[in-house]
């Protein structure tokens, strides 16, 4: 019911938590395709849209699933409704899987609007449709995650924001989804690859075009530890009721 919950609350208002996140990456596909097709090419035989594309996918689900479920709980912390979901015999392993697995499907929903824009300025390549899978779920995850810890810890709206605009937002723009950090110099090669996010966008890309800038297995590696440790985390601090039931 929690989940059910989760699920009605973003598909209620889906104009806004779905409709608008792909309204937005396809401006970015239409300015910076528009600007760069002729310019840049990254990959051998590989278009700049249709390199972007699978970035701007990846982008958009994992921004939009640490949306939801960090600002369903604020917003039943800040209005006060989050006893009727603390009442209830709900196990700290059900709480978390909850708003995980809502966190994820709105991120899946985003990213297939986000993958239909595409097609239009980019054919389908699908080298390794297993990886796509597996880092869209494993990113959503483990976003979504990261968005529940974030609404613990805070206590106030600001706070999500404040989390938003100086982690979340320059994480997922410097992680390579408008660039191969090959372009980078050697030092910013480097300091790319202690940005878990890229690992997430360059394993997804590699789905497609069978081609990236680190082994799939390395990304799929640092990822799922980040997942395993988050969520290893928080369902600590949910048993423990640190800041929801204290």
């Amino acid at each position: 019911m929690l989940l059910y919950k989760e699920l009605l609350r973003f598909w209620k208002v889906s104009a806004q938590t779905v409709t608008a996140p792909v309204l937005t990456s396809m401006l970015y596909l239409m300015i910076f395709s528009h600007l760069l097709e002729a310019h840049v090419q990254v990959y051998a035989n590989v278009g700049y849209a249709a390199f972007l594309g699978p970035g701007l996918v990846m982008m958009a689900m994992l921004q939009n699933s640490f949306a939801n479920s960090s600002s369903s709980l604020i917003q039943s912390k800040v209005t006060g409704n989050l006893v009727f979901v603390l009442l209830p015999p709900i196990t700290h392993l059900e709480f978390f899987g909850a708003y995980v697995i809502a966190a994820i499907v709105r991120g899946l929903c985003v990213g297939a609007g986000v993958f239909a824009v595409t097609l239009f300025f980019a054919g389908p390549v699908f080298s390794s449709p297993g990886w796509i899978a597996v880092f869209a779920l494993l990113g959503c995850a483990l976003m979504g995650a990261v968005g529940l810890l974030a609404g613990i810890l805070a206590e106030k709206f600001d706070h999500i924001a404040a989390f938003q605009n100086f982690f979340i937002l320059p994480a997922t723009f410097l992680s390579g989804v408008f660039y191969s950090i090959h372009s980078l110099p050697p030092f910013w090669q480097k300091v790319s690859h202690l940005n878990p996010f890229f690992f997430m966008i360059d394993g997804f890309r590699f789905g497609f075009f069978g081609q990236s800038d680190v082994s799939p297995w390395l990304s799929f590696g640092v990822v799922g530890t980040c997942f395993l440790c988050i969520a290893g985390a928080l369902l600590l601090i949910l048993k423990r009721g640190y800041k929801l039931r204290y």
